[in-house]
């Protein structure tokens, strides 16, 4: 074998080996940033309304900046279409193009996914004082069972069946291969336990999903191809040094001195 005849003999070699890389996609998946779910007087206002408050605001171009840094751009941006969503996305979108403005301006072209809209909860008034802790967390306690009902609301195998046969539309999408998708908090652990688990039907709820957190994804041409490469990295608080309450806990100690409040009233 001459020397002329080896790397010629080598790439032949190379180009039969089995092993192809996937060809992947990446996914930037961010909650949207934090909102009030109590009025001044501690009554709840409609979830479906609310809009971004001032630290929200500020999450949500921590963010913009963070992805503006790294001098990420997207092809494609999804939202819930609730407020919060729409807010967020645009705040992250006018980060980024303050910091480059030859980005394509993406902010009139967000897609709106409601399939990806929050779980839905029921009447808070209807549940009993001693039913009010499993009401708000145990819908975000570890694997949920699908029969479980978040705020005697939707089921988690009714919000499953709404929110993972999206995944499959936006795999068939090939006009992009960067995402933004600006959702909520349990519809992220929803996809992030999907994805976890290589496309398995499963909820794990004890994801924490902090406002305008971004979580980085892979996906695949295959339903089991998936690669979590970042989870709940929220700027400009990325280590979690503040409290260490649950989303839900919180917004439970929120209603209960609502309800607290109510009671004084009334006698």
């Amino acid at each position: 074998m001459t020397e002329t005849q080896h790397p010629t003999t080598q790439a032949g070699t190379a180009s039969q080996s089995p092993f192809q890389a996937s060809k992947r996609r990446r996914i930037y998946l961010m909650r949207h940033g934090n909102v009030t779910y109590f009025d001044g007087s501690g009554k709840p206002i409609l979830p479906e309304t609310v809009p971004l408050n001032e630290e929200g605001r500020a999450q949500a171009d921590a963010a913009g900046q963070a992805f503006a840094a790294q001098q990420v751009s997207f092809d494609k941006v999804i939202v819930s279409g609730l407020p919060r969503t729409v807010e967020t996305a645009r705040r992250v979108l006018a980060q980024m193009r303050q910091a480059d403005a030859s980005l394509p301006d993406l902010a009139e072209r967000m897609e709106i996914w409601p399939e990806w809209e929050e779980l839905r909860g029921g009447k808070l008034a209807e549940i009993a004082l001693q039913s009010l802790q499993s009401a708000f967390v145990g819908a975000f306690e570890g694997a949920v069972a699908e029969d479980k009902r978040f705020l005697n609301g939707e089921s988690i195998g009714e919000f499953l069946e709404r929110v993972l046969p999206p995944v499959q539309r936006l795999r068939e999408d090939k006009s992009w291969d960067i995402a933004l998708i600006v959702l909520h908090g349990g519809v992220n652990c929803a996809l992030l336990s999907h994805a976890l688990t290589a496309g398995v039907r499963l909820f794990l709820g004890n994801l924490a999903q902090t406002p305008s957190c971004i979580n980085a994804i892979d996906i695949g041409e295959d339903p089991r191809d998936w690669v979590v490469r970042m989870v709940n990295y929220a700027p400009p608080a990325a280590l979690h040094t503040g409290s260490r309450k649950t989303t839900m806990e919180s917004l439970l100690e929120q209603y209960l001195q609502f309800r607290k409040d109510l009671r004084g009233m009334q006698q």
